[in-house]
């Protein structure tokens, strides 16, 4: 009895200590969010602050630039990950069922786009949407992380097509379906969790980066979130507690999204597939 106890028992232990050593930064954030300026250093290191306050919320939402930084990231990052799931789901579907002449070579090209680092695509890219008045708008922005994340959205999706039986696809065309109806009338609704887990994947990727919608996003009208957070940095200072207000705020739609996909991420890829 007791060495079936200890194990369950160290078991559900270091599960606890895994989630709170994943949780601490976020309530930190939340801490520090809520703590005077006059007692983030004069306190110290304490799990919560004798006094609390929302005047750093009350700053960022009234007197700074954060909601349009909140809603150019929003309209980037929803454009981005609608864009890429429906491309992704396309190529995914057509290198999952189809053979056709250079189709490893494309796969090849695919996977050696993700062997540049980004930093030495920054110039080239720049250079290339100059010329077209696309570098200090979101439009250029969503081309640029579209085309980065399409391909590793690509892989993911065929692997979910792969797990569908094609006889699912004969059974609709043999009663009178074209490919095209297979794939939006049967293979789509099955392959739910693997579109919830590409807008996932993509939303937050869209919604944290920094380095091209730092270097192609000249002034704050066109700025995304992560660009805006340096805004609370000046030379001889730093605004912890106003970053930190805006760090928690730009939490709230990556909660909700996640929050709505949920179901689709943990359900069955051919539940429902057979009718009765």
């Amino acid at each position: 009895m007791r060495r079936s106890v200890i194990p369950t028992i160290a078991h559900r232990l270091a599960i606890l200590c895994y989630i709170a050593f994943s949780l601490f930064p976020l309530f930190w954030l939340l801490k520090v969010s809520v703590t005077p300026n006059d007692l983030l250093y004069s306190e110290g290191v304490r799990m919560w602050p004798s006094r609390t306050t929302w005047d750093h919320y009350a700053f960022v939402l009234r007197h700074s630039a954060f909601p349009t930084f909140f809603k150019n990231s929003l309209i980037v990052s929803a454009s981005t990950a609608v864009a890429v799931t429906i491309c992704a789901s396309l190529s995914g579907y057509a290198l999952s069922r189809f053979n056709f002449r250079a189709k490893y070579w494309i796969v090849a090209l695919m996977l050696l786009t993700q062997m540049f680092p980004l930093v030495m695509l920054v110039a080239p890219i720049f250079k290339i949407l100059s010329p077209l008045h696309l570098t200090n708008s979101l439009t250029g922005l969503v081309i640029v992380y579209t085309a980065f994340n399409v391909p590793f959205a690509t892989f993911l999706m065929q692997s979910f097509f792969d797990g569908i039986p094609r006889d699912l696809e004969e059974a609709a065309k043999i009663d009178g379906a074209t490919q095209f109806t297979a794939f939006r009338q049967i293979i789509l609704p099955l392959t739910l969790p693997g579109i919830a887990a590409t807008l996932g994947f993509v939303f937050t990727a869209a919604w944290s980066e920094l380095l091209f919608a730092l270097m192609l996003i000249n002034g704050n009208d066109a700025a995304t979130f992560p660009v805006g957070l340096l805004t609370f940095v000046s030379k001889f200072s730093v605004d912890f507690g106003q970053m930190m207000a805006a760090g928690v705020m730009a939490l709230i739609p990556a909660g909700l999204f996640f929050l709505l996909i949920q179901r689709y991420l943990v359900q069955g890829l051919t539940a429902g597939a057979v009718k009765g």
